[in-house]
């Protein structure tokens, strides 16, 4: 899949985030020719959809994809608040052995949270035309 068909194909879906998640993650694997999570970790024991976590405020959630040492991932539908996605996301970290990226998308927009210990938080917003340019690809691709 090259950037424009990625492009192409998700500037129009208005579908809800239950419906469009793991499609959009598939398409960002084959977009940044890395594996998705099924072919890298069949039993989804380092890289999976759908991780569940106890929240450090009480109750269970989900991850919507988390990897190992790597990120925790959380979609929302499109135009929804990232910032309460990250809010749910942070609730999640330390249950998902505090990944060093939390990252939240509306599959418009993807943000990229540093979570270093000891570091100042950094926060990268690719939106979704900037996935023509490698180095956004590149930065999404090293996550």
């Amino acid at each position: 899949m090259t950037p424009q068909q990625f492009i192409d194909k998700w500037r129009n879906v208005d579908l809800k985030e239950r419906t469009a998640s793991h499609s959009h993650f598939l398409d960002l694997c084959t977009l940044l020719d890395i594996p998705d999570p099924v072919t890298a970790d069949p039993k989804g024991e380092w890289f999976t959809f759908e991780k569940g976590a106890s929240k450090s405020s009480g109750g269970e959630g989900w991850a919507d994809v988390w990897r190992k040492d790597c990120f925790a991932w959380e979609y929302k539908g499109k135009r929804k608040d990232l910032d309460r996605a990250f809010d749910q996301l942070r609730q999640y970290a330390i249950a998902l052995e505090n990944p060093p990226l939390l990252i939240v998308s509306d599959m418009d927009r993807i943000r990229i949270h540093t979570n270093w210990t000891n570091t100042v938080q950094k926060v990268h917003t690719i939106e979704l035309l900037d996935l023509t340019d490698a180095a956004k690809r590149d930065l999404l691709r090293h996550a």
